[in-house]
């Protein structure tokens, strides 16, 4: 009995299935002889794809900003000295790898040489003037000394006369030569005295001053570290690994002249820095919206369409490049007009083994990450 049922239950369902698809061959074969319904679902059709795929590609987008108004930096300085001299030679050709501390060119060293030579002389001068100083004022001690002897003796003839002349024993004369040699006497005594007292302020108020504390040898052994550092600086290294550029502007037999050589290249050998790079991107006001310093950054370059450079957001400026310039776009008496500002934001680039060689100047394309969607932002309101 159940075996029955179960047949008759599948012959219906069999039954509906069949009429279902009968029913769908009908209406496609009517809609394929009906060309101009078939044409209006296709446009229906094909535009709520097109719009439903763009209303998604809007929702899920948003997430990367980008420019190709950027470009590559690197540290890079015009390498001088602050000493002048005639240049002896120049150890670097254009477009050598230097490391740091590497010498760039030397200056002719034996003026320099003479001068820390003259500095030594007068160090030890220093040593032998504060020794003869201390010999000098024992000297004058020594005659303090005599010259007191010398008065005490004047006292007692003064004091032997005058009790002579009270008893009219001696000429008045006689008394009077006597108190000349004393007043004489004394009046020496305080000359040698002050003349010790400058000779000890000469040695700071100790007269058993050591040399090397003297105000004389202070200054002499400045004088020496002054010339040996113009020695040091006659031999000018490279502050930074990098590579050398304008090496040609200097030639061995220019003088330079330190006071001049701030505004001249040709006292000087470029350094572009091959470590120390980065890249400036000039973004658009509207698009730094969620942009924030550690974003992850992506980076292409003109030269090498094929390559990318990842690295991170390391700085937004605080100012726009027209905030510095020297004549403001706009004044109190023009209609200010807006525009669209371009804020510099610095990308440091994650350098490894083996990437292509980049160069100051060179065009770049930069992409930033900033992890919001389109779709989160109109959720959530940020």
């Amino acid at each position: 009995m159940s075996a029955i049922l179960g047949s008759s239950i599948a012959h219906t369902y069999e039954g509906v299935v069949r009429g279902q698809v009968a029913r769908i061959r009908g209406w496609l074969d009517e809609l394929s002889s009906d060309k101009a319904r078939l044409r209006r679902l296709a446009m229906i059709f094909g535009v709520s794809a097109v719009a439903a795929a763009s209303l998604a590609f809007y929702l899920t987008g948003g997430r990367y900003v980008g420019t190709d108004d950027s470009y590559v930096h690197a540290a890079k300085l015009m390498v001088t000295t602050d000493v002048s001299g005639l240049v002896k030679s120049v150890d670097v050709v254009q477009g050598q790898h230097v490391k740091k501390g590497q010498v760039l060119f030397q200056l002719d060293p034996r003026p320099f040489q003479i001068a820390v030579n003259n500095a030594k002389a007068a160090l030890d001068q220093s040593v032998l003037d504060v020794e003869a100083m201390e010999a000098t004022y024992k000297g004058m001690l020594s005659q303090v000394t005599a010259q007191q002897a010398q008065v005490r003796l004047a006292e007692i003839t003064y004091k032997r006369d005058l009790a002579l002349a009270r008893a009219s024993a001696i000429a008045p004369a006689t008394l009077d030569q006597a108190r000349s040699t004393l007043q004489s006497a004394q009046a020496t005594l305080i000359s040698l005295q002050e003349n010790a007292r400058t000779e000890l302020a000469k040695l700071d108020g100790n007269p058993n001053l050591p040399p090397q504390q003297a105000p004389q040898y202070l200054q002499a052994q400045a004088a020496l570290a002054e010339a040996q550092r113009q020695l040091g600086h006659a031999t000018v290294r490279a502050p930074f690994d990098g590579d050398v550029t304008e090496v040609d502007s200097l030639q061995p037999g220019t003088l330079v002249i330190s006071a001049l050589s701030a505004f001249t290249t040709t006292s000087a050998v470029g350094l572009v820095s091959s470590s120390d790079v980065w890249v400036s991107a000039n973004m658009k006001e509207t698009d730094l919206t969620h942009v924030r310093v550690g974003d992850p950054v992506s980076v292409t370059v003109d030269t090498y369409p094929g390559h990318t450079w990842h690295g991170h957001v390391d700085a937004v400026s605080q100012a726009s490049d027209s905030a510095f310039s020297a004549l403001p776009s706009e004044n109190a008496s023009s209609n200010w007009v807006k525009v669209v500002q371009r804020i510099p934001v610095r990308v440091k680039l994650d350098l490894k083994p083996g990437d292509p060689p980049l160069r100051a100047g060179m065009s770049a394309v930069v992409t930033i990450d900033t992890h919001h969607r389109r779709w989160y932002r109109l959720l959530f309101g940020n």
